[in-house]
Order: C-alpha cells, then structure tokens, then sequence
C-alpha cells in the first residue's frame, strides 16, 4: 500500500516522512519549508524535525556514498519512526538521451559495485536474491504527477531563472521514469560510462546513494522515492559542471519538486 493514496492518510493516524539529500545544498531548501523546525544530532548528522503542508517531516543531510546513506536512512527509521523515504539530488547521465537540467525518477535501483561472483551473479544482493529495489508503484505514480505539474506550469524555470538554466543549456527539461545505478565511484570519463552501459544497457544515471537507500527500506518496510536531477554527463566535463550545477540549479530543482509532491499529498487528503 503506497503512503500517497487516500485509504493511508484514512488509516495511518500520523505519516511521518523523511527526506535526504547527500548534499548539504539539497536540503538547505527544503529545511526551509519547515514549520516549526527543531534540530537534533544523532552520529555527526543533523536531523530537522517539523512539518511540510502540516505533515510531519525530518530533513537531514546524509553525505556521500552507500554507507553513510545507509547510515542515515536507519536513523530516520529507528529514532524517528519515518514512515516514506524520499530522497532528492544529482546524479550524472549514463542513457545518451539524458540531458542537463533533466529529472529521473527510480523505479529500479541496482547498486553497480555488488559483485560477489562466483558466489553469486553480479549486481545481486547477498541474501535477499535480488538485483535490483523496485520503487512501489504508487510513489512512482505521485512522483510523475508532481513533476508534470513543475514542467507544465514552468515552475522550474521561475525557481532557478531562466538566465541560470541558460547558461546550462537547459531549455525545455524532461522527465524520466527508469533504472538508476548506485556506487561509491564519481563518474568521471567516458570508459567508466561505456563500461557501466555494457553491464548495464537500462541504466538511465549514476549516483552513490538511492539503491542502498532502497534496500533499507525495502528490509524495513518504508516506501521509498528516488528523484534525481542531471548534473553532469558523467564524463571528463563531470567535475568541471558539478560545484556550480549543486549551487545554481538543482538545490531550486530540490525545493520545487518536495512542495510539489506535498501539494499532492495535500490534495489526497482533501
């Protein structure tokens, strides 16, 4: 049963969402959507309580990579009682359709580093025999519907200005809704992109946290949402776009897409 439909908010007497980002620019934003706030520390990583669209929520900054993700996701479970994941932020295009400014939204999550052949196949994850952390299908549904909203309404480009987006090249963003591959490596050139394409044709992006996200949730039992903005091409221009992508356009990107998806859960309740 997904968090988003009417029969949840009818049963569930208090959602309480969750929301990360590995960088401290894509949740500055959205801290300040916050009724309320109320910070607490717990293992070096700042959790801000309060509520979104009288929902209550906790935003954190989770940093880099698969363990510290997965760090803070079981934190959000454990002492917060989270009861939906979202997590929004960057990631570098791997699909040659892909383009800068562009949202993808998981609907597989596969963590391109698993590999403990011969024992077992490659990309499976020991013990639970699964390649990849599908997304329930009704926060993929919401998802959609609050991205299409954004990209109809132009809100992108009022949030992020229009000079900004164009200095990016951003000129009409589209959404994806797809495979993301999750690893502690920053794609950086072509042959890492050209090798991930070859073990992995469905991949739409790279990142380092969304799949090892999903499979805490996945043990845990929490619907979980993965969206994700290109930063990059994932290749030799990668760390020459990324600092000022994070800073320019995609913590605006962050906001809009969280009041978005909260306006739907508004709108289910009503």
């Amino acid at each position: 049963m997904g968090i988003f439909c009417f029969s949840y908010f009818s049963i569930m007497t208090k959602p309480i969402i969750g929301i990360m980002g590995a960088m401290p620019q894509e949740i500055s934003g959205v801290i300040e959507l916050l009724d309320n706030p109320v910070s607490t520390t717990i293992g070096s990583r700042t959790y801000t309580t309060g509520t979104i669209n009288s929902i209550d929520t906790v935003v954190v900054f989770s940093r880099w990579g698969k363990v510290s993700a997965t760090a803070t996701v079981s934190a959000l479970i454990h002492h917060f009682n989270i009861t939906e994941l979202i997590f929004t932020g960057v990631a570098g295009a791997i699909n040659h359709q892909l383009n800068i400014g562009d949202i993808v939204i998981g609907q597989k999550l596969i963590q391109h580093d698993m590999d403990a052949r011969p024992l077992m196949k490659q990309f499976e994850i020991p013990l639970l025999s699964k390649t990849y952390i599908e997304t329930n299908p009704d926060q993929l549904t919401i998802a959609q519907k609050a991205i299409e909203r954004l990209l109809q309404n132009d809100t992108i480009s009022n949030a992020v200005g229009r000079e900004v987006l164009n200095s990016f090249n951003i000129i009409a963003p589209k959404f994806y809704t797809g495979e993301i591959a999750s690893g502690d490596r920053f794609f950086a050139n072509n042959d890492q992109k050209d090798n991930l394409l070859a073990a992995l044709p469905d991949v739409l992006c790279v990142e380092m946290e969304g799949a090892a996200v999903a499979q805490v949730c996945y043990e845990y039992d929490i619907p979980f949402t993965v969206i994700r903005t290109i930063s990059d091409s994932a290749n030799d221009t990668s760390h020459i776009d990324f600092p000022v992508f994070i800073k320019k356009v995609s913590s605006q990107y962050s906001v809009v897409i969280i009041q978005a998806i909260y306006n739907i859960y508004t709108d289910t309740q009503d």
